[in-house]
């Protein structure tokens, strides 16, 4: 795999190799009752998109910078300090297409309420405007059939659900119990929903 993209600046990349000796954790594996968490906020495509169309400047782009640029290290960790039952990355896929393939082929029903779900500044404001990535769009459209919206969940908020994130945070499954080491270790996350027992599919209220 790979991404295609015109830029005025060149780009390098590296694949890194190895074995792990610790405990993996696998995006399958959630239970009924664990709590959904989301370790940072999105918005990095719809931020990115503003900015080469003038709407938005690198100084406005500060925060989703240092987004981009904190490792998950911290709240891999924690998550695993936590006893985390699953665990997956949001990246180009945008949330519901990674929180998909946590309860794909599942008994499980993954709710994900939507006020609680953090975007960045700006996020909001621009995805009403239609400031939206071609990469969002897709991903709704490969969506959209797989998630059941309430009608009170926007449009836009459903765009912003599918956003491709650079460097998004990580979504984690745990017991209520587990987000006290998180607090513990001050890893910044939101509970943005919960797993019950259903037929591998996600419902956005």
């Amino acid at each position: 795999g790979g991404h295609t993209l015109e830029d005025k600046e060149l780009k390098a990349g590296l694949s890194v190799t190895g074995i792990l000796k610790e405990r993996v954790l696998l995006s399958r594996g959630a239970e009924p009752g664990d709590l959904l968490i989301l370790t940072k906020p999105l918005g990095t495509g719809i931020l990115t998109t503003a900015l080469k169309g003038g709407r938005f400047s690198m100084d406005d782009l500060k925060e989703a910078i240092g987004y981009m640029t904190a490792l998950n290290k911290d709240a891999s960790e924690a998550a695993l300090k936590a006893g985390a039952t699953a665990c997956t990355d949001v990246t180009g896929f945008g949330l519901l297409g990674h929180a998909y393939n946590m309860v794909k082929g599942s008994q499980l029903e993954l709710v994900i309420e939507s006020p609680q779900v953090p975007f960045m500044k700006g996020v909001k404001e621009f995805a009403s405007t239609g400031i939206i990535p071609q990469g969002a769009y897709r991903n709704y459209e490969f969506i959209k059939d797989r998630v059941r919206f309430s009608r009170l969940v926007k449009e836009e908020v459903r765009l912003i659900l599918c956003d491709p994130q650079t460097s998004g945070g990580l979504l984690v499954s745990l017991k209520k119990e587990g987000t006290e080491i998180f607090n513990e270790m001050k890893v910044p996350f939101y509970v943005i929903g919960h797993f019950r027992e259903g037929e591998g599919t996600i419902t956005v209220v």
